[in-house]
C-alpha cells in the first residue's frame, strides 16, 4: 500500500482534525466567546487542512508534499493561538497541532522531489 509510508502523518492529521473540531466547539461554550474568535477560526481552518492532507496522503497524491507543508503552517498558527488560552481543550489542541506540524514537516522534507 503506497500510503503506508505516510501512516504516522495521516494519523497525526486525523487526530489534529478531531482536536481542532472539538476545541472550536468547546470555545463556543466559553463565557467570553469574543475572546476565542481567532482560536475558533484557526481551529476550523486547521481541521479542514488536516483532513485534506490526510485524504491526499491516503491517495498517494502528487500534492501530498505541498499540502503537508501548508498543513504544518496551519498547525503552527493554530497551536500558537491555542497556547494563549488556559483551557484544557485549547491545551490539548495545541499539543495535537504541534505534533502534527512536526509530522507534516518531516513528511514534506522526506518526500521532496
Amino acid at each position: 500500500m503506497p500510503h503506508e509510508k505516510y501512516q504516522s502523518c495521516i494519523e497525526a492529521c486525523n487526530e489534529c482534525a478531531v482536536a481542532c473540531t472539538h476545541c472550536a466547539s468547546a470555545c463556543l461554550e466559553e463565557d467570553d466567546v469574543k475572546m476565542m474568535i481567532r482560536c475558533i477560526a484557526l481551529d476550523r481552518d486547521c481541521a479542514a487542512i488536516c483532513r485534506t492532507a490526510s485524504m491526499l496522503m491516503s491517495a498517494d497524491s502528487d500534492f501530498s508534499e505541498e499540502i503537508c507543508r501548508l498543513c504544518a503552517e496551519a498547525c503552527r498558527a493554530c497551536g500558537e493561538e491555542c497556547r494563549k488560552h488556559d483551557t484544557k481543550h485549547c491545551r490539548d489542541c495545541a499539543d495535537a497541532c504541534e505534533y502534527c506540524a512536526e509530522e507534516c514537516e518531516k513528511m514534506a522534507a522526506a518526500h521532496a522531489h
